[in-house]
This record gives structure tokens, C-alpha cells and sequence, in this order.
């Protein structure tokens, strides 16, 4: 009881942001004295959850710099234990959002074991300190609104921008996929897991869960993903390979500044959209293969039948039916080259 009372007095509420032209690093480091190596622990009371903020991040220093001045104290009034962990991508690659943030969770995992998990974009900015950064008993939403949609949900079933899982909610959907290379697509993708595994994703109050979006044009290398739909189709085929147990990255190094972890990684390699096709297409096959599979035995088993109960012409039929489709999808196969 005192722990929540102790809490309620120190958060401010809704509040009118303000972002100064000028404002440095050094400035936000004085203004944040109890923040090391990029991590705080409230001196007044022993926080129910231990939360590691994930940022990815490439070319956006001015805004890293505005969210850090705002967030910094943000969880702090919310009396949080916390960690920021800025997860950048070295490299000329595209931008692969997903993929970072798949990183900051495996990296940050190897310092502290973190309870809640926080995935938040570098240019979003919430406005109200009841806007509580915990994770629940259910994947939470934390962008209701935003200034740049009227403070609307962008459209049904949207979870991106800031969203909050616990360690085990995010390792039960094999995190985020890393197929995921430019704009778009990631979030739904990870919406998808959640419902896939029968979770049910919650959201604060529309008139608390509202944030400041900072105005920028789009990022060179983060162009646009076309593949993005085609591989929202594919989630139900391709969850369990294609996430936490399949992120490789080359890891240069983890610097731990006042205000923040930042890990930088390089991907290097980045997949050519053919190759993403030729994976989808590869997946096809192998389902092909385990439907020829079964129809095969299940052919072999009436033709055994008939041969037991002699001449039958009903029976026949299904095996001549079975031997043609097994046929027609022999063929698809091998038409893609494969023996």
C-alpha cells in the first residue's frame, strides 16, 4: 500500500512535451545524476519488476538525445528499476528494426535477467507518467495515440511503436522474425505470434497511452519492405526457425556511456529479396513433399485392402484417383528442380 501511494505522488501525469534545439548530452547527463552506466534503481523502495528499455537505432542521434532527456526521468517518477539499451546497426545494410531488437533482448539478457521487456522506437515520446512502463500478465500496447494521427490508433490490431513482453512472453514467440528488412511489416508480424499462441494483447487507457512522435523524413536504407505481405502470410509456417534461435549478427562492441548501453552490431550480409522468395518458395516444397508423403501411404494401405478383398472397382478408383495426384504434385516438385 505505501509502495502504490509512494508512486501516485510522484507521477505528473499528462504532460505538454517540449523538445530545445540545443540541448547536449552533457546537459541531460547533470539533469540525471543517479543514472549509471545506463541503469537506475529507486533509492526509496525495491521495484516490482527489473525492465530494460530496447531503442534500435541508426543516423537518429538528435532523437535518441530528446527521448533520453524525457525518458530518464519518465521511469523515474514511475520508481522503476531500469536499463536502457540503444541497439545500433553498423553497416550500409538495410534497416532491419526486428532483427536489433531481437539482439538488445539476447544481449541484455547476458548482463541482468530481466522480467519486462520495453521495445520502443527513438522517436516516440510518451506524454503521460501514468502511462505505466510494466509489463502485464498479457502483451501490452503502450501507442494508443500518437500527435501525428490525431491521438487515434493507427488502425485495428496495430502493435508497434512501444510495446512491452515479458522474458517469457517473448521467448514463447520466438521473439520477433529477422526477415524483416526496411519499413513495415515487423510489428503485425509479431502481433501474429501473440494471437498464434493464444495470448491476448492489452492496452492502457486511450487518454493515458499517448505519445509525441518527433517529425522526420524517411531514413535512407529504410525504404519501403514490398516483401513485407508475403511474409505475414508465411508466419504460421515459419515462427518456430525464423526468430531468437535463428538472430546471427556480428557483435562489435557494447559500451556502456552514463545514459545508456549501446551495443553495435553489423549484420553485413543482408538477404536479397530473391532469397526471401526462394526461402517461401523452399517452404512450399517441403509441404508438397509431406503431403505426397501421406497420400502415397494412404494409397499403398487401399491398394493392400483391395488386393485382400479382390476385385473391387469402388476401390480401384480411389487408388488410380490417389496415383494421379500423387503424379500431378511429383511433378510441380520436380519442375522446381529438385529430384
Amino acid at each position: 500500500m505505501f509502495i502504490v501511494q509512494a508512486l501516485v505522488l510522484t507521477l505528473g501525469g499528462a504532460s505538454k512535451l517540449s523538445f530545445k534545439p540545443l540541448v547536449t548530452l552533457e546537459e541531460v547527463q547533470k539533469t540525471n545524476p543517479l543514472v549509471a552506466k545506463g541503469r537506475y534503481q529507486p533509492v526509496e523502495c525495491s521495484a516490482l519488476q527489473h525492465v530494460a528499455i530496447l531503442i534500435p537505432h541508426r543516423n537518429r542521434e538528435k532523437h535518441l538525445l530528446y527521448l533520453l532527456q524525457h525518458l530518464h526521468p519518465f521511469l523515474q517518477r514511475q520508481q522503476l528499476d531500469y536499463g536502457i539499451y540503444v541497439i545500433h546497426q553498423a553497416g550500409n545494410t538495410k534497416f532491419n528494426r526486428a532483427k536489433l531488437l531481437n539482439v538488445g533482448y539476447l544481449e541484455a539478457l547476458k548482463e541482468v535477467n530481466w522480467d519486462c521487456f520495453i521495445f520502443h522506437d527513438v522517436d516516440l515520446v510518451p506524454e503521460n507518467d501514468f502511462n505505466i512502463y510494466m509489463c502485464d500478465t498479457q502483451p501490452k500496447h503502450l501507442v494508443v495515440g500518437r500527435n501525428n494521427t490525431g491521438y487515434r490508433l493507427r488502425y485495428q490490431g496495430y502493435f508497434g511503436g512501444v510495446t512491452a513482453l515479458t522474458r517469457d512472453q517473448f521467448s514463447k514467440v520466438n521473439g520477433f522474425s529477422n526477415n524483416y528488412w526496411g519499413w513495415g511489416g515487423e510489428d503485425d508480424d509479431l502481433r501474429i505470434r501473440v494471437e498464434m499462441q493464444k495470448m491476448k494483447v492489452v492496452r492502457p487507457p486511450a487518454d493515458v497511452a499517448r505519445y509525441t512522435m518527433i517529425f522526420h523524413n524517411r531514413d535512407h536504407g529504410n525504404e519501403e519492405n514490398r516483401e513485407r505481405m508475403k511474409l505475414l502470410r508465411q508466419v504460421s509456417r515459419t515462427w518456430k526457425t525464423d526468430g531468437l534461435n535463428s538472430c546471427s549478427y556480428k557483435l562489435l562492441s557494447v559500451e556502456h556511456n552514463p545514459l545508456y548501453i549501446n551495443i553495435t552490431v553489423d549484420f553485413s550480409v543482408q538477404p536479397k529479396v530473391d532469397s526471401v522468395t526462394e526461402l517461401l518458395a523452399l517452404q512450399e516444397r517441403m509441404d508438397i513433399v509431406e503431403k505426397m508423403t501421406k497420400i502415397e501411404k494412404y494409397r499403398q494401405v487401399v491398394s493392400e485392402k483391395e488386393s485382400m478383398t479382390g476385385d473391387c472397382a469402388e476401390q480401384y478408383g480411389i487408388v488410380s484417383s490417389l496415383g494421379a495426384l500423387v503424379n500431378k504434385l511429383r511433378f510441380v516438385y520436380t519442375s522446381w528442380g529438385f529430384e
